[in-house]
C-alpha cells in the first residue's frame, strides 16, 4: 500500500497544519485512532485533517496543542484557514474539491461553479444579489473563477457531471449568455476535461429530486459528500451516509443520456439560443 501523500506545507494554512499534524503525531508514536480519541473523533478525520480534506476548528487545535504538546501552533495557525473567499457554509468544501482525486455532481438548477462560463457567474450573482455593488459583485466572479483554474490540469482532478436538463434550459442572463455558457460545457466535454451528462425531462421522477449532490474522493483520505442549500451546506464524511449517496449518484448516470448524447443536446440548445439571440 503506498504510503500517505506528501503535503507541501508552503501550499495553504491547510496544507500547513496537516503537514505539522502528521509530523508531531508520528514523533509521538500515536496512531490517527489514538490521537482522535481525545478529541472525541475519529481516526479517520484525523486522517482527513492531516490530507488536508477537512478543515480544522479552533476548539480542535486547543486540544491538539494540549495533546502534541505544540506550544500553541495549531491554535496560531488555525486563525488563518477562517480566512476564505467563499461563504462560511461552503468554504471548507470549496477547500476540499481543490485537493480532491474525483469530482462528481448532480446540478438540478445551474451550471456548477467549476464549469460556469464568466458571464454566466455574473448573472447567477446579480440574480441572487440584485442591490450588491459592482465591486462585490466582482470580487465572487472573480473568486469563482479562479476556482474553476483547477481544470487547468489535463487529467486531475477527474471530472464528471450530471445536469439536469433544466440547467440548460433556464436563461439565466439571457440568450447571448446562455449560449457561451453552453458551448464553454460542450468545449469541456469535446476536450474530454470533463464528463457530461444531461437527465432529461423525459426519465421523469429521479433518486436526487431532493436536491445537488457533490462527491469528492481524496488519493489518502475517505471520501466526502456535500449537500448544497440555499445559503446552507452540509459535508458528510460519515462511510454509510457516503455510499448512500454514491449510489444515489450512480442512480442519476443510469437514467442520464450518454456523454454523446448530452453534447449533441447542449449543442443544439446552445444554437438555438445563439439563432434567437441574432433575431433581437
Amino acid at each position: 500500500m503506498p504510503g500517505p501523500k506528501k503535503l507541501d506545507p508552503s501550499a495553504s494554512p491547510r496544507a500547513l497544519l496537516g503537514a505539522e499534524l502528521r509530523h508531531r503525531r508520528e514523533a509521538a508514536s500515536l496512531s490517527q485512532d489514538d490521537l482522535g480519541a481525545p478529541l472525541f473523533v475519529s481516526g479517520s478525520f484525523i486522517g482527513q485533517l492531516e490530507a488536508g480534506t477537512r478543515r480544522m476548528q479552533a476548539d480542535q487545535a486547543q486540544r491538539l496543542d494540549e495533546v502534541l504538546g505544540a506550544d500553541g501552533f495549531f491554535v496560531r495557525n488555525c486563525a488563518a484557514l477562517k480566512k476564505s473567499k467563499y461563504p462560511d457554509h461552503f468554504a471548507e468544501a470549496a477547500e476540499a474539491e481543490a485537493v480532491a482525486q474525483t469530482i462528481k455532481e448532480y446540478s438540478p438548477l445551474l451550471i456548477p461553479g467549476l464549469l460556469q462560463s464568466e458571464k454566466y457567474a455574473r448573472a447567477v450573482f446579480l440574480a441572487g444579489r440584485p442591490t450588491a455593488p459592482e465591486a462585490t459583485i466582482d470580487e465572487l466572479v472573480a473568486a469563482r473563477i479562479e476556482r474553476a483554474s483547477l481544470l487547468a490540469h489535463p487529467t486531475t482532478p477527474m471530472v464528471w457531471m450530471v445536469l439536469d436538463e433544466a440547467v440548460i434550459r433556464r436563461r439565466v442572463g439571457g440568450t447571448a449568455v446562455m449560449s457561451e455558457a453552453l458551448c464553454h460545457l460542450a468545449q469541456l466535454s469535446r476536450q474530454r476535461r470533463v464528463i457530461i451528462q444531461v437527465l432529461p425531462y423525459s426519465s421523469g421522477g429521479h433518486a436526487a429530486m431532493g436536491g445537488p449532490l457533490k462527491l469528492m474522493a481524496f488519493p489518502d483520505a475517505p471520501p466526502l459528500a456535500y449537500l448544497d442549500g440555499l445559503g446552507s451546506g452540509q459535508l458528510l464524511d460519515d462511510p454509510a451516509a457516503v455510499r448512500s449517496y454514491e449510489l444515489t449518484y450512480d442512480l442519476l448516470v443510469a437514467s442520464a443520456l450518454a456523454p454523446d448524447a448530452s453534447l449533441a443536446l447542449i449543442e443544439s440548445v446552445a444554437e438555438d439560443y445563439a439563432h434567437e439571440d441574432q433575431q433581437l
